[in-house]
């Protein structure tokens, strides 16, 4: 990809020690399309597109701690529960015909595991991950909420300040949740405490 193709109108940089994040404006649905293209599946960056709006994110060491501890208490109740689970890290979840893609720092499909197992995801058929996980450490770029509620994700979680938030989906839009549609028996909330307490 040519870098002169991109039109950006805004550049903005914040960095943490656990993130970088940078949002360019003006980039059209084929300029994000070419740059996944380019970069490829095995890239250290996760990347967001709203309606023009890019935001390319690096995560760092203490991004990626809390992220594993939740994928992996996710995995371990599964396996307990001998629940059926599909685990798909960062996949790129992505409708054209809303302009709109992102890769959650993980996903899960677990309600609707069955009907996606051995399949190459493509929301224009299959249904979205039933569950998203999003660390954050600096303000947010741009709305996942949005993003997400549009692509019809039922359940985001949502680390921020050591404390794990759930959003269930309703009516188009992300509630705050005492408990979780994927494990409405547990203490969600109470998972950070498992980290703090390494």
């Amino acid at each position: 990809m040519d870098v002169q193709t991109l039109t950006v109108s805004t550049l903005q940089g914040q960095e943490t020690p656990a993130e970088a994040r940078v949002l360019l404006a003006g980039v059209s649905w084929q300029t994000f399309k070419a740059l996944l293209a380019d970069i490829g599946d095995n890239r250290a960056c996760r990347l967001a597109y709203d309606q023009g709006m890019l935001e390319i994110m690096a995560p760092y060491e203490q991004h990626e701690e809390p992220k594993v501890l939740i994928a992996g208490f996710v995995e371990a109740i599964a396996d307990e529960l001998r629940i059926e689970v599909r685990h798909l890290g960062s996949l790129t979840l992505e409708r054209e015909d809303l302009r709109r893609a992102v890769e959650p720092d993980t996903c899960f499909y677990i309600q609707n595991e069955s009907l996606v197992r051995g399949k190459k995801i493509d929301l224009a058929n299959d249904p979205p991950p039933d569950l998203v996980v999003e660390i954050d450490y600096t303000s947010r770029s741009l709305n996942k909420f949005e993003i997400y509620s549009s692509l019809g994700v039922s359940e985001f979680w949502r680390y921020e300040n050591q404390q794990l938030y759930v959003y269930q989906l309703t009516d188009k839009k992300y509630n705050l949740c005492d408990q979780s549609l994927a494990f409405p028996f547990l203490p969600i909330a109470n998972i950070p405490d498992l980290y703090r307490a390494k």
